[in-house]
């Protein structure tokens, strides 16, 4: 069985997650412009139409009412003053600071991880009570006597995590699950990831990027690395060339739907490339300089990086003769989510080179009002000599990643197989739709259940220990099914939703720039005879409700595949190793 602090939980989705990536209807990215740094913020006034109730100056000022008062937790046998249980006080006035990365006295977890409600020990201890029986090994269920969290309850705490738990301020989705009246939404920066210590790790800053307010981008860059001088030499390769690492940790500002990093094998010789555009300082005192991308990779003051392009995963980015997607570059580290943290399986490692240059896969969306810099941080940890036995390997099925099409105001389900070496030792699986990918699920070999997930913009990522076993000789004995249902405008009552079908006018601007993927024609009518056939932007009249009313409007699409998220993506995530032991003794025999 998986303990409590491996596995992602398995949470319904309640409907309001596709609040956290409602797509910006338009505009690209800055076309490579540098970024700038942004203006001190004005104080965000709580909306004029807000609904009549309580009103808050934040989502944390939300839970704290919501959540920590009407519960009981602050009750003077609990949570409260010197003698609080635990040691943990949520009297107003200390609560965040008590809880934010404090770590808990009955457990090795923070009370608070920002950006991963998994290794959050007071999101654990809530769900405990409002699901009995998810999750285990954390003591008694919080509320101790008390009514359970309801599940909206329980989502806000989640929504707040998932958003990088700020102490002010609304997070996405959480207006909509309270009584009363939050702030308007301004972007978040996530609270800066620690650097390990020196000897056991290091870690990379991506070069911040520019989101435009209402916007939603998807965009490649280049930067340089070399890290030659802070590996000791146990915790490299025998050529001294690579690094050996059996743990990442990525943490990102909230408005992104997934940060990828590849090391490319351009030379570094070639970084000058016209390719890669200008090279200016993305951060700090230096922001808009030129700067030479090697010398100023990890100036904290400049952090060096070529013009962003817009670049469908970096598909077609960097100079062509030395090697694109697929074969000039490979991914070593990225996240989903705002924070991702990944121990792999004992005697398992990843390796990477000391040097080289890097492509920065950005997929980001900015719903407010507000232009914001998106940050990012990778941290490695060392693999020491006893940890390097298996090397990872990483699964990245792209097999039907454009398979859907569902008609509007329909659903589809799509499956796709993939089949794992002789020996493979498969431990971590995911899945990546986007915001149509109603449920996800993945079965073994033997037609079992292993994975499933609700929450598209939050994937579970499920963690297998002792790790899935595949050693049969028949590749179908090594073959894991998996499959997404897809939701085209369907409401829980079976009715055309005109909201969540996709639509023609929504699409952003990306998909109609040549080589990218998305642009679709509209099939349906979402005004006038809603959900009649039509046949085009041009047959507006075929959608009238009578002959010449001129109220028609056909606007709704086909699902169809792409990099935004008003498309959509099929894909299985993971990682395994072969275990060398087992088939050396199979070779024995």
């Amino acid at each position: 069985m998986q303990s409590f602090f491996d596995s992602r939980l398995k949470i319904v989705s309640l409907g309001f997650a596709l609040a956290l990536a409602g797509c910006a209807g338009g505009g690209t990215g800055s076309g490579g412009e540098p970024p700038f740094v942004e203006p001190e913020p004005e104080p965000t006034p709580v909306p004029s139409d807000c609904a009549e109730g309580p009103s808050y100056d934040g989502t944390f000022q939300a839970i704290q009412q919501i959540v920590f008062e009407r519960h009981g937790c602050m009750a003077s046998s609990c949570h409260t003053g010197a003698n609080a249980a635990g040691g943990l006080d949520l009297n107003p006035d200390v609560a965040y600071a008590n809880l934010f990365e404090v770590i808990s006295s009955a457990s090795s977890l923070p009370l608070v991880a920002p950006g991963d409600a998994d290794r959050s020990f007071l999101y654990l201890k809530l769900l405990a009570a409002t699901q009995p029986g998810s999750v285990t090994g954390i003591g008694s269920p919080m509320p101790i006597g008390g009514e359970p969290l309801s599940e909206v309850e329980l989502e806000l705490v989640r929504l707040w995590l998932y958003a990088g738990a700020p102490e002010t301020g609304s997070v996405p989705g959480s207006a909509e699950l309270v009584e009363g009246c939050l702030p308007e939404l301004r972007p978040i920066t996530i609270e800066p990831l620690k650097a390990p210590e020196a000897g056991a790790g290091f870690q990379l800053s991506m070069p911040s990027t520019q989101v435009e307010a209402g916007t939603e981008i998807e965009q490649c860059f280049a930067s340089y690395y070399d890290i030659s001088d802070q590996v000791p030499a146990e915790f490299r390769d025998p050529t001294g060339s690579s690094f050996r690492f059996n743990a990442r940790e990525l943490r990102m500002d909230p408005q992104s739907h997934h940060l990828i990093l590849y090391y490319s094998t351009t030379p570094v010789e070639r970084l000058n490339d016209p390719e890669f555009g200008e090279w200016r300082c993305r951060n700090g005192a230096r922001i808009g300089e030129t700067c030479d991308a090697v010398a100023d990779w990890d100036d904290p003051e400049c952090r060096c990086a070529g013009t962003s392009k817009d670049a469908f995963a970096c598909i077609g980015f960097g100079p062509a003769e030395t090697g694109r997607f697929g074969s000039g570059f490979s991914a070593i580290g990225g996240a989903q989510q705002a924070q991702d943290f990944n121990v792999n399986p004992v005697g398992v490692y990843g390796q990477i080179p000391l040097k080289g240059v890097l492509y920065w896969n950005m997929h980001a969306f900015n719903t407010t009002n507000e232009s914001h810099q998106m940050n990012g941080r990778l941290n490695y940890l060392f693999a020491p000599p006893a940890e390097q036995v298996h090397s990872m390997r990483g699964i990245f099925n792209t097999g039907r990643i454009f398979s859907m099409s569902a008609a509007p105001f329909t659903k589809e389900t799509i499956c796709n197989n993939q089949v794992f070496p002789k020996g493979a030792r498969v431990f971590r699986l995911q899945a990546h739709t986007h915001q149509r990918g109603e449920r996800f699920w993945v079965n073994d070999q033997n037609g079992n259940q292993i994975y499933e997930n609700f929450i598209y913009n939050d994937p579970i990522e499920e963690i297998y220990d002792p790790a899935l076993a595949l050693d049969s000789d028949d590749p179908a004995e090594r073959t894991f099914e998996y499959c997404a249902t897809y939701n085209n405008g369907v409401a829980e009552d079976g009715s055309p939703d005109i909201e969540t079908v996709t639509r023609y006018s929504r699409l952003p601007e990306t998909v109609f720039l040549p080589g990218y993927p998305g642009k679709c024609s509209p099939k349906a009518c979402v005004e006038g005879k809603l959900g009649a056939p039509c046949n085009g932007v041009d047959d507006d009249a075929a959608c009238d409700s009578t002959a010449g009313a001129g109220d028609g409007w056909c606007d709704a699409c086909n699902l169809t595949g792409g990099e935004s998220t008003e498309n959509e993506m099929f894909l299985l995530l993971g990682s395994f190793y072969n275990d060398l032991t087992a088939a050396a003794a199979d070779a024995a025999h």
